[in-house]
């Protein structure tokens, strides 16, 4: 597991045995962090085409969940992204 580690991180059992723990420890962690990263991006998006539209984050996804509109975040994100005009149907549909 600690190929391609480069000096006795690789050949030295003790200090490989180490930063392989080290580096499933960091994996562990990371994958949580990977998650809310991209929560948080696509907030950011979202509000960023929210605001384009002269609305708040707060107030497009409180009228997104009052309509019953079912979409989630990742993909409210890709319509305002790289599909405006969908995403200003959508924000017109809550309207």
């Amino acid at each position: 597991m600690a190929r391609g580690y480069w000096g006795r991180r690789k050949n030295v059992f003790t200090v490989a045995k180490n930063a392989v723990e080290k580096g499933l420890v960091y994996a562990y962690r990371d994958r949580k962090t990977k998650k809310r990263n991209f929560r948080g991006l696509w907030i950011q998006r979202i509000n960023a085409g929210a605001r384009i539209h002269g609305m708040s984050y707060s107030q497009f996804m409180g009228k997104v969940h009052d309509k019953g509109i079912d979409l989630n975040r990742k993909v409210l994100a890709d319509l305002a992204m790289n599909h405006p005009a969908a995403f200003a149907e959508v924000v017109k549909a809550v309207s």
